[in-house]
């Protein structure tokens, strides 16, 4: 039996929670005096208000929770925060965005995908440009971590939240025995990070409103920008390096931060087989780059190394910043990047794609099944840090895969049933699949054009790649509505 009005009850008070953040953008709209402080404030009022009328009459239902309710909970919280998200798009007489664009931003912040239908950023009210970093800040960590983190309120066993929320393969890692303890220590590592990023930033060359919003899409990963050009706009090599080695540092597994900071010592990381993995994908990509860049501009060398490490990160990595000559590398490198993003960060971690780990399994299964065309009775374990894996870890990566090329070959043919060619519904399945959010082509860096049933579909691929595609399709199941 499912406990729909403990569930109604738990996304009023998530819905409440996220009305509060709403006061912030409205705060920085009275410092910088510009405007644009009034939507926050409508926004707030409605929010709240909903969020009050869902809970009100469900509050003394307090059941504890079953792992289809968990999984429940967080689909219909993200459906429903990136509703109540879209209001500041929706009142605000600077963008005048029809619904779907007003939807699009929303998801795509709170996504972290970074994709934006937006233009002119740079006439924009600040609270507007707060706004956007924020929301993707916010859905970095995963709201619902959030939550549970602050929300003793909740009354339930937050693991099945969590467990639905927290990226890759091997879910009941924890790094604290209790839910509350190990979300609060996730939060507390991540706001750290942000405080440094923004003050390295700031240090950089950046003033002190870029420094903090573009702090949190480098941390968040999700690559939004309080301008047109994005961080071409500062042309400054120290801040191309220090956003470079933040994402880095986002891209890895935060169980791995928590280790390395308890332990206090920096070989950690290296201790970790992903995470080396994950450096290696990355040098490889900027050796590849370097050399051909360079072999295409023969004498001259027009794109800096800190362009190309910073284009090259970003991409790979699903954070989605561009720098301003991006659009003229080699075809190569374009599609090369575009297809490294389809691997994404860490697990754990707050990048997209399918994670390093995934994808490192999948090798490592590849080459164990060679080795058995060889030696047909030899018997081969699959081991990750020293560990052997369970076969059920790999029938699971095996599981997700295909569902992945599932979904991403659906969206493909539905986009390009829209009137797109293959290359550009290629792309902008890639970019919305992988939360990665470049723009199509070098024209444009927005999505405004591409129509409204194709940014429906993008907002859907969103939610499947923020959620790791089993989160989303299991509640299509029939199995999983059965008692």
């Amino acid at each position: 039996m499912m406990h729909w009005r403990s569930i109604i009850r738990i996304v009023g008070l998530l819905i409440s929670l996220l009305s509060v953040f709403m006061l912030i953008p409205a705060l920085i709209a009275v410092i910088y005096r510009d405007g644009g402080g009034t939507i926050f404030v409508q926004s707030f009022l409605v929010a709240f208000t909903l969020g009050i009328i869902l809970w009100m009459p469900n509050r003394k239902n307090k059941q504890e929770l079953n792992i289809r309710e968990g999984f429940i909970i967080v689909v219909l919280f993200w459906v429903v925060l990136g509703t109540i998200g879209a209001f500041p798009f929706i009142f605000d007489k600077h963008l005048n965005l029809n619904l779907t664009s007003a939807f699009f931003e929303s998801f795509s912040g709170l996504t972290t995908t970074g994709a934006t239908s937006i233009i002119h950023l740079d006439t924009l009210p600040k609270a507007l440009l707060f706004y956007r970093q924020l929301l993707q800040w916010l859905g970095g960590m995963g709201i619902i971590v959030l939550a549970v983190a602050i929300l003793p309120l909740l009354g339930v066993g937050g693991m099945q939240l969590y467990r639905a929320e927290i990226p890759g393969p091997q879910k009941d890692s924890k790094v604290q025995p209790r839910i509350a303890q190990t979300a609060k220590t996730l939060w507390s590592i991540y706001i750290f990070l942000t405080v440094i990023c923004a003050v390295c930033l700031w240090l950089a060359g950046m003033n002190g409103f870029d420094a903090i919003t573009h702090s949190f899409s480098t941390i968040s990963m999700g690559g939004f920008s309080t301008h047109d050009a994005s961080l071409a706009y500062f042309n400054n090599p120290i801040i191309n390096y220090t956003i470079s080695f933040f994402i880095i540092l986002s891209g890895c597994n935060f169980a791995l931060h928590f280790n390395a900071f308890n332990q206090f010592s920096i070989k950690t990381y290296f201790k970790d087989q992903e995470f080396r993995t994950f450096i290696f994908i990355l040098v490889t990509l900027v050796i590849i780059s370097v050399i051909t860049i360079y072999i295409k501009e023969k004498v001259n060398f027009p794109i800096t190394l800190d362009k190309i490490i910073l284009q090259v990160v970003s991409t790979a990595t699903t954070t989605g910043f561009s720098v301003d000559s991006a659009y003229q590398w080699p075809a190569l490198l374009s599609i090369l990047l575009l297809c490294a993003s389809f691997i994404g960060g860490c697990a754990g971690s707050i990048g997209g794609g399918m994670k390093v780990v995934r994808v490192l399994l999948l090798f490592m299964q590849g080459s164990r099944e060679l080795k058995r065309l060889i030696h047909p009775n030899a018997i081969y374990t699959l081991k990750l840090n020293r560990r052997v894996l369970p076969e059920r870890i790999i029938e699971s990566v095996w599981g997700f895969f295909s569902a992945y090329a599932l979904v991403f070959l659906v969206s493909f043919f539905l986009v390009m049933a829209n009137g797109l060619t293959a290359m550009d519904a290629f792309y902008i399945v890639a970019s919305s699949l992988n939360n990665l959010g470049i723009g199509i082509d070098a024209a444009s860096d927005t999505f405004n054009h591409v129509g409204e049933i194709v940014q429906w579909i993008m907002i859907i691929d969103m939610l499947f790649g923020r959620l790791e595609i089993f989160t989303l399709l299991i509640i299509f199941t029939p199995a999983f509505w059965k008692s």
